[in-house]
């Protein structure tokens, strides 16, 4: 027959026992008192799935019965089933509710230690970062009151030095010579065993065995297998750690033997992350070089994609520049890059390159014309395009615009070559070119002009006479010199010899031409100049004001009875002076009236 399962009520360790849990039962109702029961005990850890079992049989009939579980591990939790039957009933009971019962606390079982070495700073100390964990084995529950960490140089224990933490990790600063490292834990009930590690000198090299190393993945594991070529290594350190932007913060090991590969469950990984593995040989107390790879458990497309920008743009040319995306936005290996760049209403074109490179130069574009560009980034689940970006190719290029320079610098050149040629051949020519003679209005042929022509050159250049001020209708007193009647006599005998009644413009010719001898106005002789009955006084008057513009000027101070003293006869009117044949006058001329000679000299 089947009876029912049997109650457990009591799962406790036995003080001063390790290892060990006493299971207490109530036997069945239903059970014959002379029947002798079997049982099964089943048991496992509290985080594993996986059951052992215990069978045993009891004779006695007491109604509480008792089973001592041995081999356990220390400071673990237990969850504990039990079922049972008549010896001889092929019917099991169902089994029954569970119990949880945790063993006793044992000092730590031991620890796994690790280094990461880290380059030496200037004044010559090397940091390096010490990391601990339970070895494996251990309770689940162990805890560990504290760490004691002491270290000194190789052969010199003299400098030994403690630290004491509660960490499971410390960062020490050595010097440049191989040390020793030594790390225990400790609880209430005692210490691990000592876990012992050898640092290198830094000059020391390391010896290299790893010749391969690949990953590969599988339906729930991630595979790492390695080549060596020393056969008498057996042991390797895995390291692993997620590729970031920055400084990794944790880093994470495991011990293999005997073999050579590693496998680690997907579930323990991150997705989308990219993991350094790094292997490294141990041999003895020395570690060798490591080998490393980088892997993803699963990939996806990236979070973003790259930043693009356009430099050099040229008629029919860019460069097109991106950045790489950050490693956390990645989620995948980055196979390849492809470019899309499309014209204002055109066809849109594509080029893919390597993952490897960020610059691309496009070409064969169009002259002025504006284009839109972006980039895409591409994983093995698919890719992510980037910014879009604008840019306008140009119309002339920088080459072009040198070619046109030079080409007109280099005729510029040429000329002035030719020209300074020219003109060291031939001077004169280049002078007369450069700076054209300017006529001497003191050697103008004026006075000699008579009739209707000296009327008809008039008409061509007739002033406004009503912007003739006042002052110019004066003579200013000139304040003679102490020779001046005798050089006044000399000249006037000289002009006497020279001019005759009967050709008076030809002596005025001679007069005003004449540069040999110098002539000065008189303050009591008022400028009378020559006239000829084939002129008429109004055009005299005009005359004199525009030649002798200078002589008129000076009389402004001049009495006014002086002034009308020369009656209808003077011929310094009013009229704009004439500025080209003033600054030319440097002499001031005395020119004769038309009284006779012997009248002349007397009123002298």
């Amino acid at each position: 027959m089947k009876i029912e399962p049997p109650e457990i009520f009591s799962v406790k360790s036995v003080l001063g026992i390790k290892r060990m849990l006493q299971i207490k039962w109530i036997r069945p109702v239903l059970a014959p008192f002379s029947s002798t029961l079997k049982y099964t005990l089943r048991f496992r850890t509290v985080n594993s799935a996986h059951w052992m079992e215990v069978n045993f049989t009891k004779e006695d009939i007491d109604r509480d019965e008792t089973y001592n579980l041995t081999g356990l591990q220390a400071f673990t939790e237990y969850v504990i089933a039990l079922r049972c039957a008549p010896a001889e009933s092929m019917f099991w009971s169902g089994w029954s509710q569970e119990k949880v019962g945790t063993t006793e606390e044992e000092a730590p079982y031991g620890l796994d230690l690790w280094r990461v070495l880290r380059p030496a700073r200037v004044d010559g100390r090397r940091p390096v970062q010490l990391m601990w964990k339970k070895a494996n084995g251990a309770p689940v529950l162990e805890k560990a009151l504290g760490y004691n960490i002491w270290y000194f140089p190789e052969n010199n224990t003299n400098l030994t030095e403690t630290v004491n933490t509660t960490n499971q990790t410390h960062e020490l600063y050595l010097g440049g010579k191989t040390h020793w490292v030594y790390v225990i834990s400790y609880n209430s009930l005692g210490e691990s065993p000592v876990a012992t590690l050898r640092i290198p000198a830094i000059d020391e090299k390391p010896f290299q065995c790893i010749e391969a190393m690949q990953a590969c993945l599988t339906r729930d594991q991630l595979v790492v297998e390695w080549q060596s070529s020393a056969p008498e290594v057996d042991t390797w350190m895995v390291e692993w750690f997620p590729d970031l932007d920055s400084e990794p913060s944790t880093f994470s090991w495991e011990s293999v033997s005997q073999a050579r590969n590693w496998t680690i469950q997907k579930d323990e990984l991150k997705p989308f992350w990219c993991y350094n593995i790094s292997v490294y040989p141990v041999l003895g107390d020395r570690v060798g070089q490591s080998h490393s790879i980088q892997a993803y458990v699963r990939e996806g497309i990236p979070s973003v994609g790259p930043v693009t920008e356009a430099d050099n743009i040229g008629v029919n040319t860019v460069t097109v520049t991106w950045k790489e995306i950050p490693k956390s936005q990645r989620n995948g290996f980055i196979s390849n890059y492809t470019i899309f760049y499309q014209a204002e209403d055109g066809k849109e074109f594509s080029k893919t390159v390597n993952s490897n490179i960020l610059q691309y130069g496009l070409e064969s574009l169009t002259r002025k014309t504006s284009y839109t560009l972006q980039v895409m980034a591409s994983t093995s689940a698919g890719g992510t395009n980037g910014t879009k970006i604008n840019f306008k190719t140009l119309s002339i290029s920088v080459l072009e615009i040198f070619f046109l320079t030079s080409l007109v610098g280099g005729g510029l050149l040429i000329l002035i070559m030719l020209t300074v040629a020219y003109g060291l051949k031939k001077p004169n020519k280049l002078k007369h070119l450069c700076w054209p003679d300017v006529p001497n209005p003191a050697e103008s042929s004026i006075a000699t002009w008579r009739g209707d022509d000296f009327k008809d050159k008039l008409n061509l250049k007739e002033f406004d006479d009503s912007v003739n001020v006042e002052e110019d209708r004066v003579l200013k007193p000139y304040s003679a010199p102490s020779d001046f009647i005798d050089k006044l006599v000399v000249n006037f005998e000289n002009f006497l010899e020279e001019v005759s009644p009967e050709e008076p413009g030809k002596g005025q010719e001679n007069i005003l031409r004449e540069e040999k001898n110098e002539y000065v106005t008189s303050p009591y002789w008022p400028y009378r100049p020559p006239v000829s009955t084939e002129i008429p006084q109004r055009k005299s008057q005009q005359l004199c004001s525009r030649i002798l513009e200078g002589t008129c000027s000076e009389t402004k101070e001049q009495p006014l009875s002086s002034v009308q003293s020369l009656g209808p006869e003077h011929l310094c009117e009013e009229g704009e002076p004439n500025p080209y044949l003033k600054n030319s006058v440097t002499t001031r001329e005395f020119v004769t009236s038309e009284k006779p000679q012997d009248e002349a000299r007397r009123e002298v």
